[in-house]
């Protein structure tokens, strides 16, 4: 498993080296007092396109919370969190990346996962196992991938 990780972060490393590319590392993001995070986590543009895959499968899984009508042709749209169509209307590029990244940041009470975060859980566990997590977290998102949904959640706006 560990493998299969470490082989998308490392080529997402690597890409950022070979572009010039500053990446922020977790422990590292500044959030301004209200949440939201003004610097790109990767030093590249988000890509639209993976941020709209990344909404349905994987680590963000967005929709399992969110109903999000230009995804409706994916099915099972959660109705725990807001509806995510006019976000970019509702929030700034900044504010959205601080959501993403970690929303309790703005959101105190809320049950979103923090997605840029490695450090401060209360119990975490080793997957399905039963046993507590061994040795150092990885985010649940990478620095690009929090760039590709925030860019997607950027052409969410009010009709």
């Amino acid at each position: 498993m560990r493998k299969l990780i470490f082989a998308p972060v490392a080529a997402l490393c690597l890409s950022a080296v070979a572009t010039g590319a500053t990446e922020i590392a977790p422990l590292d993001v500044s959030f301004d007092e209200y949440g939201a995070v003004a610097q790109s986590l990767s030093g590249a543009p988000g890509d639209v396109d993976n941020g709209a895959k990344l909404m349905n499968k994987g680590a963000g899984n967005c929709i399992a919370c969110h109903v999000v009508t230009e995804l409706s042709h994916l099915p099972f749209h959660g109705e725990i969190g807001p509806s995510l169509d006019g976000a970019a209307d509702r929030w700034s590029e900044a504010e959205l990346r601080g959501i993403v990244a970690n929303a309790k940041k703005t959101f105190p009470d809320s049950m979103m996962p923090s997605f840029y975060k490695v450090e401060g859980f209360v119990r975490l566990g080793n997957a399905f196992t039963g046993k507590a997590h061994q040795g150092d977290v990885a985010p649940l998102l990478t620095a690009q991938q929090i760039e590709d949904v925030v860019a997607f959640l950027m052409t969410l706006k009010e009709e």
